[in-house]
C-alpha cells in the first residue's frame, strides 16, 4: 500500500508540472510540499492557492512578486532555493521538470541527497549522464523516467533481466513535419512547426519534436539511464503515439507499453512506483477500430537523429555542446531568425569545432555549455 509522499515539483507551471499537479490532485497519497515557477507567476499563484504547499520558489530573480498572493506558503526567490529544497529532509520525491540545462543543478542536488527523482528534464542526462548516474549509485537515489518513451522502456524492461535485453526501440510521432520533404522544411513557419498532431507540449519541446532533436536527446538519455550501447537503441516512427516504446529481448520477444497520449500516466508511475493505482490518465478504448503504423526513421530528412547517435557514442563534453547549441537555435527559430533546417546544421558545426573532453568534470561540462551558447548566439543568417 502506498504511503503518503511529499513531492517537490520543480517547473510546476510548465506542461509536465501542470500534469503533475493534476495527478497529485487525483491521488490523496501525494502531498505537494514545494512548487517552483520562473516567469509565469500567475499560474504559480493559482497553484499555491489551490495546493497550499509549504514552499513556493520563483527562479526569476528579476520578477516582482509584490502583486501576487501565495497564501501561507513560504516564498523563496532565486534558483539556489531549488537546490536547498531538493535536499530538504522532508521531501520524498523531486519532480525535475525545469526545461533545459537550467534544471541540471537542482537535479544534481536531489540525486546527491539520495532522493527519488522523477526525471522529466532529459537535458540533465544529456549533459551530465556520465556523472549523474554514478552519483545516484553512490547516494542511493532512485532516478525514475517521466518521458513517455523512457517510462515505457523502464516498464517493459521489467519483463526480463538487463542481460537479456537485445535492444530498445524508441517510438517517435514524427512531429509536425513528418510528411515534409527536406526542401519543404526550409520554408516552414513557426506556426506550422508548433502544430503538433498528437501531443500538447511547450514550444521548445514541440520544435524539438519537429526537428526530431527530442529523439536525439532521448537516444543519449536512454544510453545513460539504461546503461546501453548506442547500437542497442533504435528509433521508429509511430504516428498514433499509442505505443510509447518497446524492448526486444534476446529470444526475439518484444514487449511494448501502450496507452493514449497522456503524460499523466508516466508521471503517476514515477510518483507511485513500484505501485500502480487508479488515476486521472486516459484509458485505452478497444471498442473503436484502430490501426498502429510504423515506419523507419529517415536520418537524411532529420539529421538531428544522426547527431544523437554520434553524441551517445562519443560522450564526454559533446552532450553539453549539442544541448546548449540546440536550445539557443530553437529560441532563434521561434523568434523568426533562423530556418528550422539550420538548427541541426549549426549544432553539428559547433560539435565539430568544440574542444572535446572525454571525461569532464561538472565544471568543465558547464563551461562547454556556456561556450556553445556564446558561439551559437553569434550566428547570423547568410
Amino acid at each position: 500500500m502506498l504511503h503518503s509522499r511529499k513531492v517537490a515539483i520543480f517547473g510546476s507551471t510548465g506542461s509536465i508540472g501542470t500534469n503533475t499537479l493534476a495527478v497529485a490532485e487525483a491521488l490523496s497519497h501525494l502531498d505537494v510540499f514545494a512548487i517552483s515557477g520562473h516567469s509565469n507567476l500567475k499560474a504559480l499563484e493559482a497553484a499555491a492557492q489551490k495546493f497550499q504547499p509549504t514552499h513556493v520558489i520563483t527562479t526569476d530573480e528579476q520578477a516582482s512578486t509584490a502583486n501576487f498572493d501565495f497564501g501561507s506558503s513560504q516564498l523563496h526567490q532565486g534558483a539556489e532555493a531549488l537546490n536547498r529544497l531538493a535536499a530538504d529532509p522532508e521531501v520524498d520525491v523531486v519532480v525535475a521538470a525545469i526545461v533545459g540545462c537550467a534544471g541540471l543543478p537542482s537535479t544534481w542536488a536531489a540525486i546527491n541527497a539520495g532522493k527519488t527523482v522523477a526525471l522529466a528534464n532529459k537535458e540533465a542526462l544529456v549533459v551530465a549522464g556520465s556523472l549523474l548516474i554514478p552519483l545516484a549509485q553512490k547516494s542511493g537515489a532512485l532516478v525514475l523516467p517521466v518521458d513517455s518513451e523512457h517510462s515505457a522502456i523502464f516498464q517493459a524492461a521489467r519483463g526480463g533481466s538487463k542481460r537479456e535485453i537485445r535492444r530498445v526501440i524508441l517510438t517517435a510521432s514524427g512531429g509536425s513535419l513528418r510528411n515534409h520533404s527536406r526542401e519543404e522544411m526550409k520554408s516552414v513557419s513557426v506556426e506550422q512547426a508548433l502544430a503538433h498532431p498528437t501531443w500538447k507540449m511547450g514550444p521548445k519541446i514541440t520544435i524539438d519534436s519537429a526537428t526530431m532533436m527530442n529523439k536525439a536527446l532521448e537516444i543519449i538519455e536512454a544510453r545513460w539511464l539504461f546503461d546501453l550501447r548506442p547500437d542497442q537503441i533504435e528509433v521508429v516512427i509511430h504516428p498514433q503515439s499509442i505505443i510509447h516504446s518497446m524492448v526486444e529481448f534476446c529470444d526475439g520477444s518484444v514487449i511494448a507499453q501502450m496507452s493514449p497520449p497522456d503524460m499523466k500516466l508516466p508521471i503517476q508511475y514515477a510518483l507511485t512506483y513500484p505501485d500502480r493505482m487508479e488515476g486521472p490518465a486516459k484509458q485505452m478504448d478497444f471498442s473503436t477500430a484502430m490501426s498502429l503504423d510504423f515506419e523507419p526513421a529517415d536520418l537524411e530528412r532529420f539529421p538531428a537523429l544522426q547527431l544523437g547517435f554520434e553524441v551517445a557514442e562519443r560522450g564526454g563534453t559533446s552532450g553539453a555542446v549539442l544541448n546548449a547549441a540546440n536550445e539557443v537555435a530553437v529560441d532563434e527559430f521561434l523568434k523568426g531568425g533562423m530556418a528550422i533546417t539550420d538548427i541541426a546544421e549549426h549544432c553539428r558545426r559547433l560539435l565539430e569545432q568544440h574542444e572535446y573532453l572525454a571525461e569532464p568534470t561538472l565544471e568543465q561540462l558547464m563551461a562547454a555549455d556556456q561556450w556553445a551558447r556564446q558561439e551559437m548566439s553569434k550566428w547570423k543568417p547568410a
